[in-house]
């Protein structure tokens, strides 16, 4: 059989070890916090409106291309409204087609503004093309 003895000295270390923290640590642990949670979340928000803007942005482009594509396909530039928005599925993101001459040929410019809000800022892309112009 082994016999175990424990002097007085280590039975009171022991103890005193199990203790837990002390006032000052948890003062400094918390003024850490303070310091350090204001910081994360400021980054957690600033990921977060990234995050968004640029799926935002992607479904902007893909809505302009598609409306861009199918008034040039179908001549409807010349006669289509210059405005208008995506209806009744993306009824936030709005669009303007602007023409301009284009300098060279028989050509013309248009420009599709596509603007979306993204946490209460307006943002937009623009969608350029050119088209060959048959009534000049």
């Amino acid at each position: 059989m082994m016999k175990c003895s424990l002097s007085r000295t280590k039975l009171f270390r022991g103890a005193r070890s199990q203790q837990g923290f002390t006032f000052a640590e948890v003062l400094a642990a918390l003024v850490f916090m303070a310091i350090l949670l204001p910081v994360v979340m400021q980054g957690l928000m600033l990921a977060n409106r990234a995050s968004v803007i640029a799926e935002r942005k992607r479904t902007a482009v893909h809505l302009g291309n598609s409306l861009l594509t199918e008034l040039v396909a179908t001549d409807q530039w010349q006669y289509a409204g210059s405005s208008g928005n995506f209806s009744p599925t993306h009824e936030q993101y709005e669009w303007q087609l602007v023409q301009a001459g284009w300098p060279l040929d028989d050509m013309e410019q248009l420009t599709l503004i596509v603007s979306y809000p993204v946490q209460g800022q307006r943002h937009q892309i623009n969608l350029t093309t050119l088209v060959a112009d048959d009534s000049l």
